[in-house]
């Protein structure tokens, strides 16, 4: 089998004299986790949408999951998706493309287009190389602003689709070199000193950390010789300004969290939770896939792309089931369903907004695990009980305030080795950070549920039962990766 697998949208349509590589449709490869076991191929991801939760979008996600090389990844896409994710490389892009045009940039075209760091100008050779180390992808345009200095308007992704006959030739040339050159991975920017940020939203309703527990960190962290200074979504100037960040809002890879996160990381600051694990954390798709090739128990799982999957979800797993949407957080865009109808009706209406959706077994219990793990070793244990009269830990009644059904704090010593070993091999899965992994322990055995990045992290909650250990570990975290 060839090194390297194409993904495209339709396969009929495809240009397959184009490319001696193996050509495969995204939905094809979506639907067959399988079909690479035991060899590490290289994707080249050239799909019509990379659109957010497209299956475009879930082809890069899961070939992270599934131990393999793609590009574009989906830490590019998301970058890509908004001005406000790039624009800190505006300028030093921009300084280089008008190096590369020298006198002329007013004749500028408003549009050029890149392939694999690859410029059909001789002189924007070198800028190509630079965009290319910034966002590694296939196919990028830019819009430009011509004029005495030329401004970048907008970087994006492009399908190939778009190309006339010229540039689609030029395009599978550029392709047929990088192909021909050993895979690279991107280069990351590098670390950096002992007063931390703290990005946190005083409004928000379910915060994963309190103020009061956060200025019993900072009390803590003091004594460790660490300052400790809150601040607010408007402070992404600001954030070089400190040696390190701990995100204590409700990360989402669409909103500010995961800017302030790209940042940190491009400051070479460590940061809590960095862009990586908040979009594996984030969706429950991959974490699936995940666990799978790492042989950790999952509820049984079956991926909803169309409603032809809705029969093979009922006969594979009988109802009552669970359906979620991928990125789904705090127990939303979760619901459990009683028989067919329900599930028709329920996946009929959130396809509208998802390319894809999960069915799981559903698996009673009175309360969920909560191991924390912190640098891949555990940090506390908690139960996390079901809120009243409710199926999960916390209810949201329409219109009303999300009920919450209580904890009850364990320590570590008293939580029983096969809870412990379940929550670490999947955190370790994940990353280095600090991560809450679910699982529900059940006479058939002990089952992951879901790892969490932003996990809930209170005092005299989560620290009940390793007391400042917790927070002491945390701060000194932080400390060995800028010590290091």
């Amino acid at each position: 089998m060839s090194d390297w697998i194409i993904l495209a949208s339709a396969v009929a349509g495809f240009d397959h004299a184009a490319t001696r590589h193996k050509v495969l449709s995204t939905r094809d490869y979506l639907a067959g986790p399988e079909l690479f076991s035991g060899s590490r191929p290289n994707i080249i991801n050239l799909s019509r949408s990379y659109a957010y939760q497209s299956r475009g979008y879930y082809a890069s996600l899961l070939a992270a999951a599934r131990g393999q090389r793609v590009i574009p990844s989906v830490e590019t896409i998301i970058d890509l998706s908004q001005r406000k994710l790039y624009e800190n490389a505006i300028p030093e892009l921009e300084d280089s493309l008008n190096k590369g045009l020298g006198g002329e940039a007013a004749t500028a075209p408003q549009r050029l287009r890149f392939y694999f760091g690859t410029s059909q100008d001789r002189r924007l050779e070198k800028f190509a190389r630079l965009l290319f180390d910034w966002f590694r992808a296939p196919l990028l345009e830019l819009t430009l602003r011509p004029g005495p200095w030329c401004a970048i308007k907008r970087i994006a992704l492009q399908p190939t689709t778009r190309l006339d006959a010229a540039e689609r030739t030029a395009f599978f040339a550029a392709m047929e070199r990088y192909t021909g050159r050993q895979w690279r991975e991107a280069v990351l920017r590098a670390p950096a000193r002992y007063s931390f940020a703290t990005l946190v939203n005083a409004d928000e309703e379910l915060p994963p950390s309190s103020i009061a527990s956060l200025k019993h960190w900072s009390r803590v962290a003091a004594r460790l010789g660490v300052a400790v200074e809150p601040i607010g979504r408007k402070d992404l100037p600001r954030l070089a300004n400190f040696d390190a960040l701990f995100i204590r809002e409700t990360t989402s890879i669409s909103n500010h969290t995961y800017r302030f996160a790209r940042r940190a990381q491009q400051e070479g600051m460590p940061v809590i939770d960095d862009p990586v694990s908040m979009i594996r954390c984030t969706n429950k798709v991959y974490l699936d896939e995940l666990m799978r090739a790492n042989a950790i128990p999952v509820p049984e799982t079956v991926m909803l792309i169309g409603n032809g999957d809705l029969e093979r979800a009922a006969d594979q797993i009988g109802f009552p089931m669970v359906v979620k949407v991928p990125d789904s957080s705090f127990s939303r865009g979760v619901s459990k369903v009683s028989d067919r109808q329900e599930l028709t009706r329920l996946v009929d209406d959130w396809l509208r907004d998802s390319d894809l959706l999960i069915a799981q077994k559903y698996m009673p219990t009175k309360f969920d695990w909560r191991i924390g793990v912190l640098g891949g070793e555990p940090l506390f244990a908690v139960h996390y009980l079901m809120a009243k009269k409710h199926w999960q830990i916390v209810r949201h009644d329409p219109g009303g305030r999300p009920v919450e059904g209580g904890f009850r704090s364990v320590s570590l010593a008293a939580t029983p080795p096969q809870v412990l070993d379940a929550g670490l091999r999947a955190a370790r899965c994940i990353g280095d950070g600090l991560y809450g992994v679910d699982l529900k322990e059940t006479d058939a055995g002990v089952f992951v549920i879901e790892v969490n990045d932003n996990p809930n992290l209170d005092h005299g909650v989560e620290d009940a039962g390793e007391k400042d250990e917790v927070w002491i570990r945390l701060t000194r975290w932080f400390i060995d990766r800028l010590a290091s």
